[in-house]
């Protein structure tokens, strides 16, 4: 009997093609292969001919298909993980296998592939030696707001309703930051659009694009200081009672930051601090 394992195999985001020949062999290894939608998965291994059983796990049962998984890896299946598109775990079902495979002491094998975030990362144009992936973007504007201040590249996932009002906050703090919208990467219809802040948000107002966006947001300038601590000492302004225009301005004054910047933050956000 083979020595139990669980393989983690990146598949393709868009075109079907993009898988590996390393992954079409674990594929094919494998006792089982988890994924999260059965039907979805079938067409893949359908188009190489590759006749694995296949088992749901989603976010819904990861805690009971992985303890079923680990029990079964421990009997000495091989076990292959992937998800609709991308790589496990990043922003997609897989951490709790994982974790479970590591405390009962089972091997982890993590093979390369096609990842929406580094795709639009390089296709962005933007500086790529240091970088920070958040995942889809926060709902609350403070949290975005502190997304958007990072002094390194920002790669985000977001849903293309939401996008324009994303685009309208970057603007606000900083209508020259360069970002990039890349939209259904690798499909027919994928379309990468480079502007400022102030362009692509004007472009997306009240226009929600089709398909899977990626958000890429470039580094805000080392030389602004960041919003938190001067958003912060306004706020202790305020709560002793100074109005709140000419006490954004008075911070402004000693920190560097835009007073607008600092009352839309204080008024847009007051319960994000």
């Amino acid at each position: 009997m083979s020595t139990g394992r669980l393989i983690v195999c990146p598949t393709p985001i868009g075109n079907l093609e993009d898988i590996t020949l390393r992954v079409l062999a674990a594929l094919r290894e494998a006792d089982l292969v988890a994924c999260e939608d059965t039907r979805r998965t079938k067409v893949l291994l359908d188009r190489y001919g590759v006749g694995a059983k296949l088992v749901s796990y989603h976010e819904h049962n990861e805690s009971q298909r992985a303890t079923e998984l680990v029990a079964k890896m421990n009997n000495g299946f091989v076990v292959a993980l992937v998800s609709d598109a991308g790589m496990p775990l990043v922003s997609d079902p897989g951490f709790v296998l994982v974790r479970a495979c590591v405390a009962a002491g089972l091997a982890v094998e993590v093979l390369p592939g096609p990842s929406a975030a580094l795709s639009a990362l390089v296709a962005s144009a933007l500086p790529a030696e240091r970088w920070q992936f958040v995942g889809f973007l926060p709902r609350k504007k403070g949290e975005l707001q502190r997304v958007f201040a990072e002094p390194q590249t920002v790669v985000a996932f977001e849903s293309p309703r939401r996008l324009g009002a994303s685009l309208a906050t970057l603007a606000a703090l900083d209508p020259d930051r360069p970002a990039a919208v890349c939209r259904e990467l690798t499909k027919i219809h994928e379309e990468v659009v480079r502007g400022t802040a102030a362009e692509l948000a004007a472009r997306y107002d009240g226009d929600a694009p089709k398909g899977e966006i990626v958000l890429v947001v470039g580094p805000a300038p080392e030389s602004a200081p960041g919003i938190d601590a001067p958003l912060a000492a306004l706020r202790r302004l305020v709560d002793a009672g100074a109005k709140p225009r000419p006490a954004a301005g008075v911070v402004a004054e000693l920190t560097g930051v835009s007073a607008n910047a600092l009352y839309k933050a204080l008024t847009d956000a007051p319960a994000d601090a």
